[in-house]
């Protein structure tokens, strides 16, 4: 196994866990002075299991192509990307099909931490994608 791409995993894999324990420590306290009464029915810990699932998966594959000399990795990218918007709208049923009348809390609290993952995906691909191998 290429030890660049070990050490970019793992350089990864610990961004991730403290990006993931910085945001879930935010959203609970949030949650918890703002939303104290309010019952979701996905608890945040699955949401950010399945953020932290998801991006690890997303970006180990990426990182693994790339480690095989495969440069072009655009299309990778972009079909992972949409698999993760069908993942997720699968991961969102039990809130779209409840027959909840508050289901607009429980859509933003998925999807704010949605497009911060995004915005850490990104950053951590074209980090290492722009630093010539």
């Amino acid at each position: 196994m290429n030890p660049d791409f070990k050490s970019r995993q793992l350089s990864f894999l610990l961004q991730n866990v403290a990006v993931t324990l910085i945001l879930l420590g935010i959203h609970s306290y949030l949650l918890s002075h703002f939303a104290e009464n309010t019952n979701f029915i996905i608890p945040i810990w699955q949401i950010y299991v399945f953020h932290f699932a998801v991006t690890t998966l997303l970006y180990s594959v990426i990182n693994y192509q790339y480690s095989r000399g495969k440069t072009e990795i655009f299309n990778l990218f972009m079909g992972f990307t949409f698999l993760k918007m069908i993942l997720s709208i699968v991961f969102l049923l039990p809130v779209l099909l409840s027959d909840s009348d508050n289901k607009q809390p429980e859509v933003f609290n998925f999807f704010i931490p949605y497009f911060l993952y995004l915005f850490f995906e990104v950053y951590s691909l074209t980090s290492f994608l722009q630093k010539k191998p």
